[in-house]
């Protein structure tokens, strides 16, 4: 019940302040038609019910999963086993993502076609399970994060020189777009379990790297279909 408090706070919290700036807006300067103006409250209404719901979801079903195949994968000692179902989760959450979708259809209406959503989609999804599965090298190896992060910027930077401009501010919103409201939690689920079974609760804090590297990874996606296609 706490949860649902809690879930419902949160999502009123983020959806009452750009609620009251548009009925601001409406009855001081834009006076929009009527009836745009109930179609946006009703949308207002239907979101809010669409994400409480959709972070119970979250709460109460994907970040224990997350969190229970995390520490159950490290007592196989396996350790291609861990990297490929890294790789693996990250790319189904990832086509799950629903900020990745809503960019995907928007590219492919302004490129007239260019760039397909589905591609655009399991692009991005195949940067971040790449990615994902080496943070999960990072968590077993102890490698400093430093180093990856270096390596993939540098590797970002080095692509976009043969990039055509186009293709470089979509990749850096696919970067964005893919720390949504489905991706990140359970990867971080993911990363925590891996990590406290690893080495302990003590170093569970390892598995916050594991977005700022998937966050990498559709970078590098979009920029190489810039040079494949471009």
């Amino acid at each position: 019940m706490q949860d649902i408090k809690d879930t419902v706070k949160e999502v009123i919290l983020a959806v009452l302040p750009i609620t009251i700036v548009i009925i601001i807006l409406q009855f001081t300067l834009l006076w929009l038609p009527m009836e745009i103006f109930l179609q946006f409250l009703v949308g207002v209404v239907m979101v809010s019910s669409g994400l409480i719901l959709f972070l119970l979801g979250v709460h109460l079903g994907l970040l224990p999963v997350g969190e229970m195949i995390g520490s159950a994968l490290p007592k196989t000692k396996k350790v291609w086993l861990i990297i490929l179902v890294g790789f693996f989760l990250g790319f189904v959450v990832t086509v799950a993502e629903p900020d990745v979708r809503v960019l995907s259809s928007q590219i492919d209406d302004v490129s007239g076609g260019e760039i397909s959503q589905m591609l655009l989609i399991h692009s991005v999804a195949l940067g971040v399970a790449i990615f994902v599965a080496l943070a999960m090298a990072r968590i077993i190896f102890d490698i400093q994060m430093k180093w990856l992060l270096v390596s993939g910027y540098g590797l970002v930077f080095l692509l976009a020189a043969f990039t055509p401009g186009s293709y470089i501010p979509i990749s850096f919103d696919a970067g964005g777009v893919t720390t949504g409201p489905m991706t990140v939690p359970f990867i971080l689920a993911l990363g925590v379990g891996v990590a406290a079974v690893l080495r302990g609760k003590s170093s569970s804090s390892d598995s916050f790297g594991l977005v700022a590297l998937a966050s990498i990874g559709p970078i590098l996606a979009v920029l190489m279909l810039g040079v494949i296609y471009g």
